[in-house]
């Protein structure tokens, strides 16, 4: 069967691949902006499934992502739906726990459900009367000369279809990237971290939360750790990030619980020991990839967005974020060129490749800093410089994760920044301890104190040990 996804009115017709939440707020985009929006979704639709298969870990929202739900009327009911984490709280082995603020006061990310805010998009997507879903279509091949896509229906039937832009949102294993996989001077690349996650959940204690709620809590354990993320029902989602080789050296409920009795004492009784040993086994320990590419379009027919574009590891809370950034990049980029695809497509990849990049590397290094950094003194010492620094410098000192999270700072202008105020930073503490030494040591040479005092000081403090001693 083919059709074509153009309209009597002739209007521009964009067809997004991926139903997830990149694609459902691209939807939200395009239909405002009065193209003509095919969405296309593998699955089912999740609103009215059963059971919702995919990923489920927690979403941490923060500036970005809301910007963008806010250019389409949508920020304030998700944030209603969201508990706000106002720093790291870390659980240390003897059960002492610290908080670590992530910003200034007020400054806070969210906690969502991935599910929940999908379902919101989706429903907000299909307001527009100029958009049109499509469930249970999985694509199947498409042609970037002529904009012809064929998709694949649950009842094995296909169905071709055409556009005028496609835009690839069906995340890291894009069918719609494919096609870029076939083209010279495409450059791509995954990798997969040697690290797996596992879900666990920690239900609520007489209906009230087990732990403090608006907080993301952390156990770091140098090459390994676990968070936990508050969820509406009062409920924790734990995550534990852990080396596969580790997650396979425990094989039974027993070892489950020495594990965890070894490295999270404090969360068996609050997880519960036979939950503990049944949910660890429910499902084996899942991959992690992270994915670049360059360029992110073909021509003036397609452009890729979101985890298609790249895949980013979940160690910062920026991959859902920047998914969302993409679309307001997009949009901006459509205003500054009159929705011209021909400029817009080259000017997308041209802007945002190097961002992208940025936050890729930025995710990979967050995991060493929230595994193993936040347990050094000299961490702790250098967020409070950085944050003094920043109240009384706040345009020239801004913490790395205060750019990234709490502005829209370019992602790799962020990094450079980062790097810059490193050195001067440091170097200003080097000759803070260099000036504090030569300045001590100027006083004695100055002001030398008596070294007969000194004696008889020491002898007196001998003699006083030596009684002691004796008692």
């Amino acid at each position: 069967m083919e059709r074509s996804a153009s309209r009597q009115s002739r209007k521009k017709v964009v067809a997004v691949v991926g139903g997830g939440l990149v694609g459902a707020l691209n939807a939200c985009f395009f239909a405002k902006r009065g193209f003509d929006v095919e969405l296309f979704e593998s699955r089912e639709d999740i609103r009215r499934a059963k059971i919702v298969k995919g990923r489920s870990i927690n979403l941490a929202l923060s500036h970005r992502g809301r910007q963008a739900l806010k250019h389409v009327g949508l920020e304030e009911k998700i944030v209603a739906q969201g508990i706000p984490m106002h720093a790291r709280m870390i659980h240390s082995l003897d059960g002492k726990q610290s908080p670590i603020p992530y910003g200034r006061k007020g400054q806070y990310i969210l906690s969502v459900d991935r599910a929940n805010l999908n379902k919101e998009l989706l429903t907000a997507a299909e307001t527009y009367p100029n958009t049109k879903m499509n469930f249970d279509h999985k694509l199947q091949d498409w042609n970037a000369e002529t904009g012809l896509m064929t998709f694949v229906r649950l009842d094995g039937s296909k169905e071709q279809v055409k556009a005028d832009l496609i835009v690839g949102c069906d995340g890291a294993f894009s069918a719609v990237r494919k096609q870029f996989l076939r083209r010279s001077r495409f450059d791509y690349s995954q990798t997969y971290i040697p690290h797996g996650y596992m879900e666990l959940t920690m239900p609520p204690i007489n209906g009230e939360f087990a732990m403090k709620p608006n907080y993301l809590h952390i156990w770091p354990r140098n090459t390994f750790m676990m968070i936990a993320l508050p969820n509406l029902d009062k409920t924790f989602t734990c995550t534990l990030f852990m080396p596969f080789e580790d997650f396979e050296k425990i094989t039974t409920g027993d070892e489950v619980i020495e594990f965890f009795q070894k490295y999270f004492p404090d969360t068996i009784p609050l997880i519960g020991a036979d939950t503990l040993q049944r949910d660890y086994f429910r499902l084996p320990a899942q991959a992690m990839v992270s994915v670049k590419c360059n360029p992110y379009h073909i021509g003036d027919t397609c452009v890729l967005m979101g985890d298609a574009a790249h895949a980013v590891v979940p160690f910062y809370g920026q991959g859902m974020n920047a998914g969302f950034e993409d679309c307001i990049v997009f949009d901006e980029i459509m205003d500054q060129f009159n929705e011209d695809f021909r400029a817009v497509l080259p000017e997308y990849t041209r802007v945002r490749v190097p961002d992208d990049h940025a936050i890729a590397d930025l995710a990979m290094y967050n995991y060493i800093e929230m595994r193993a950094h936040v347990n050094s003194k000299w961490f702790i010492f250098r967020k409070y410089v950085d944050n003094i620094l920043h109240f009384f410098m706040p345009k020239t000192i801004i913490p790395l994760y205060t750019m990234v999270t709490f502005t829209r700072t370019r992602y790799h202008e962020a990094v450079k920044r980062w790097h810059w105020q490193n050195k001067v930073i440091n170097r200003g503490l080097l000759l803070s301890a260099v000036g504090a030494v030569l300045g001590g040591s100027y006083l004695l040479i100055k002001n030398p104190p008596d070294i007969n005092k000194l004696i008889v000081s020491a002898e007196k403090m001998w003699d006083r040990l030596v009684a002691l001693r004796t008692l």
